[in-house]
């Protein structure tokens, strides 16, 4: 739908422009005065200032402390890539990533966008409503709205502003509206919303405003009213920044579009959007120079925190900005003040290749953005080169000393920033999804309008094609885009044939071998999960961590966050990424923790909350404390029935291995089921002998038995197999919690893991989505299927700290049949699945 708007945008506006002239529209833009533009720049410092005001009622509204520099770096970095690149390449994971860093949670972070959403449409509809009403202006029908005039359209804003007003006064409780909770703020947080929000079009309208030609003859309000409607119509295009969508709408409606028009929206492109993105890249460059360099005073120390956080994303988007202004400048005609300049100091070969190579080179920036985005060593090495030919050959063909000032500043910037991208990955591996395609698709598309404009006087013959001359500009521009396309043929086309591969095999005992020294140098235990010899690996690079996964149906799921150093952990999660992307499949992360989410966030995954997992501090364990009556009730009662603890190393578990065998194929048969898989251990004498063995023994005899995980530097103890004997007292698996932990706790272990309690934790409140709802309601009343609360009220006898887990993955409509996936997978299978 986004590509069939801005192709729809774009042909309606080489309609518009069809009496225009390039070199008309240059000469413009030129000629708007320098007062205007300072002006323009001073409106959209003060606006940006005030868009900060979002971020800060947001933050009081969540209730969580964060400091006002805090608050301002968040918001100007974010906005400043959200203008610029929209939703596509833009600021929502800058946001989620640096609140998250600030200390924010992930339900924090996302009622905190959720308020930031609701303050920019509510401002928007109630200052709109208003101008609309007041100063309503005619709706050209060859725009394709349903309306005539702007008047009903603004009464129905000041209805929907009037609700949302009247709630946050009246109402208490959530506003239920398509399966989603919608709280209002209170009254005076909305009209705060309103008065930020309505400043903040105010202050972008008046930086176009100043910047229109004299001949506009359209007063201040009356203009604001039609930028307000450009701006929702962009908004509801999804096409990134809302080009074309805003610069249609404006030169449609507006009652005297020219030449100068044109200019002034190209400089307000630079100046509102283009500017801050550059304010934000070179942010970037000197607080990572300085933090390398080691002269940040305490103060800046702490906020230069923030560029580790975002400097790949921003980068990111800078390099995908730097590689279409050699493509833009590449489709345009040579300023003709500077022709006979060029004529005297350049050899046309000289001005003819370095047109060529630098529209080859934008459009290799354009791939590489999107390796510096997986954070791969190598793009980081080839953008810089890429950056620095770009700035020579700028200047080379044509003295374009504005167009190699962008491209020198990214690359400054870009250079200190190579400790973010240590990834070894393949540049041309098969991962550009749908938003980065969409992207290039686009500004390809912009490219083609772009020179058929600049180029419409020139008949098109074959003879273009080897025309070669100082003046020569729609040839240059011809090879130019064919150079371009080539490339990106060429990367298309490589993705194509390149074979899909199978699903890794089964691991080796190598392999296996090879993931236990990881797994034993982690402080986590679940990595524990991949010893079973069930689950597939990806390593990293280096090889020092991995991705253990299982495959079912179209999803690749992974069991837990990857196991090992974070920086090896991230290059095993892209690599993982990848191969799902290669293979046509869903890629998901079962289980993984709330610190890693950013991770998942910046693969463009979504999140569901599975439930909470308890951990015990085991130094504050004690059976002394009144708290811990039950527990000290079961303990006493289990010792004089007999009952006593031991810990046996692998070295002796093949003496008691029938013994465990016997109990628990016992155990299996009292519960009428199967044994389950992929996160819960299976009874194989492999893994068990990897393990010491906790033991409950009476009459010398054992009658329970738990397999030990146990995390290095003493930082984790858990259990994961555990079985009974039906003749075994209802209290025996108590009372081996109860003894692991007192045995953890003189070994000097810090933590036990108890495991998660699925779907607990999950809140029904106020901004609740559907699953949240769904998965509470379950929680409560799904006791015939799983004792949801039985569980959870079990592992609350301990008095653990709980903390969230969570599923990531692609989200929408296969949400439900990625669950499905996941739970065929544990289950064993689909008849197993069933089975209780």
């Amino acid at each position: 739908m986004t590509v069939i708007v801005f192709v729809a945008a774009f042909w309606l506006l080489h309609h518009e422009f069809s009496t225009m002239n390039f070199r008309d529209v240059a000469d413009s833009f030129r000629s708007i005065p320098l007062s205007s533009l300072l002006l323009a720049v001073a409106l959209t410092i003060a606006n940006y200032g005030v868009m900060i005001g979002y971020d800060a009622i947001a933050v009081r509204l969540v209730g969580h402390r964060v400091t006002a520099g805090q608050i301002a770096t968040t918001s100007l970095l974010s906005y400043a890539v959200t203008n610029s690149l929209g939703t596509l390449l833009g600021g929502t994971p800058v946001r989620f990533r640096l609140y998250s860093a600030w200390g924010l949670s992930t339900t924090e972070v996302i009622r905190l966008i959720y308020y930031i959403s609701i303050a920019f449409w509510i401002g928007l509809v109630t200052l709109g409503g208003i101008l609309f009403v007041a100063a309503p202006f005619e709706i050209p029908a060859r725009l394709g709205l349903p309306l005539a005039t702007s008047r009903p359209l603004g009464f129905l804003m000041l209805t929907i502003s009037a609700v949302f007003l009247l709630s946050c006064a009246l109402r208490r409780h959530p506003v239920h509206l398509l399966g989603i909770n919608l709280q209002p703020p209170p009254l005076r947080f909305g009209l705060a919303q309103v008065a930020v929000s309505a400043v903040d079009f105010l202050l972008a309208s008046a930086t176009l405003y100043v910047l229109l030609p004299p001949n506009a003859d359209i007063g201040f309000l009356s203009f604001v009213a039609i930028f307000i409607l450009a701006i929702v119509v962009a908004m509801l295009s999804h096409v990134p920044g809302g080009v074309g969508v805003l610069e249609l709408v404006l030169v449609t409606i507006l009652p005297k579009s020219s030449n100068s028009l044109i200019a002034s929206l190209l400089a307000f492109r630079i100046i509102y959007y283009l500017l801050p993105l550059l304010t934000a890249i070179i942010s970037v460059g000197v607080a990572t120079l300085l933090r390398h360099q080691d002269r940040a005073s305490e103060i800046a120390a702490i906020g230069l925190r923030w560029t580790r956080i975002v400097a790949p994303r921003i980068m990111t988007g800078a390099v995908f900005v730097c590689g279409m202004v050699l493509l833009i400048s590449g489709s345009l005609p040579v300023a003709a003040g500077r022709l006979p300049l060029i004529r005297s100091m350049l050899p046309l070969s000289v001005v003819e290749v370095s047109h060529f190579i630098g529209s080859v080179a934008g459009a290799m920036l354009l791939v590489l953005s999107r390796g510096l985005y997986r954070r791969i060593d190598a793009a980081w090495g080839l953008t810089v080169v890429l950056l620095a030919v770009g700035v020579v050959v700028s200047l080379a063909k044509g003295f374009d000393y504005e167009e190699a000032t962008i491209l020198l500043l990214v690359l400054l910037a870009l250079i200190p920033c190579r400790q973010h991208y240590f990834r070894r990955g393949r540049l041309l591996a098969a991962s550009f999804d749908f938003n980065w395609i969409l992207a290039v698709t686009l500004s390809l598309g912009m490219l083609i309008w772009l020179i058929l404009f600049s180029f419409r006087h020139v008949d098109y013959n074959d003879q273009l094609w080897w025309s070669f001359a100082y003046h020569g500009d729609a040839p240059r521009a011809l090879r130019g885009f064919v150079g371009a396309a080539v490339v990106l043929a060429v990367v298309g086309v490589t993705q194509l044939l390149h074979p899909a591969p199978a699903a890794p095999g089964l691991p080796s005992e190598d392999e296996i071998r090879e993931a236990d020294a990881i797994v034993k140098s982690q402080g986590a235990t679940y990595g524990n999960l991949a010893l079973l010899g069930d689950k597939r690996f990806i390593f990293s690079e280096d090889r020092r961590a991995f991705v253990m996964f299982g495959c079912e149906g179209r999803s690749w799921i992974a069991m837990g966050d990857p196991v090992g150093p974070d920086d090896a952990a991230d290059d095993a999660a892209w690599k993982f990424r990848e191969a799902c992307d290669v293979a046509g499949v869903w890629p998901v992360f079962y289980q993984v923790a709330e610190r890693s989410l950013s991770r998942y966030i910046d693969m463009g995954l979504s999140m569901l909350k599975l439930g909470e997992e308890a951990r015990v501090r085991l130094a504050d364990f004690s059976l002394d404390s009144r708290a811990s009556r039950d527990l000290r009730r079961t303990n006493k009662k289990a010792l004089e029935e007999g009952l006593r603890f031991e810990i046996v190393p692998p070295s002796r578990i093949d003496e008691i291995m029938p013994r465990l065998k016997e109990i628990s194929d016992a155990w299996l048969g009292e519960k009428s089921t199967a044994e389950k898989g992929f996160s819960l251990g299976t009874f194989r004498e492999s893994y068990l002998r990897r393990c010491d063995i906790a033991l409950i023994i009476r009459n010398d005899q054992p009658i329970a038995f738990a397999n030990l995980w146990q995390g290095t530097e003493k930082h984790e103890l858990s259990i994961d197999l555990m079985r009974y004997s039906p003749a075994a007292p209802r209290s025996v698996m108590e009372y081996m919690f109860i003894q692991l932990m007192l045995w953890g706790r003189e070994q000097g272990y810090e933590w036990f893991n108890l495991g998660m309690a699925p779907l607990s934790g999950i809140e029904a409140h106020r901004l609740a989505s559907l699953w949240n709802r769904a998965s509470s309601l379950i929680f409560r009343h799904g006791e015939h299927f799983y004792n949801f609360q039985g569980l959870r009220n079990y592992k609350s006898k301990f008095n653990p700290e709980w903390t969230p887990k969570y599923l990531a993955s692609p989200g929408g409509l296969a949400s439900a049949q990625i669950l499905a996936n996941v739970s065929i997978l544990i289950s064993g299978g689909v008849r197993r699945l069933f089975r209780r």
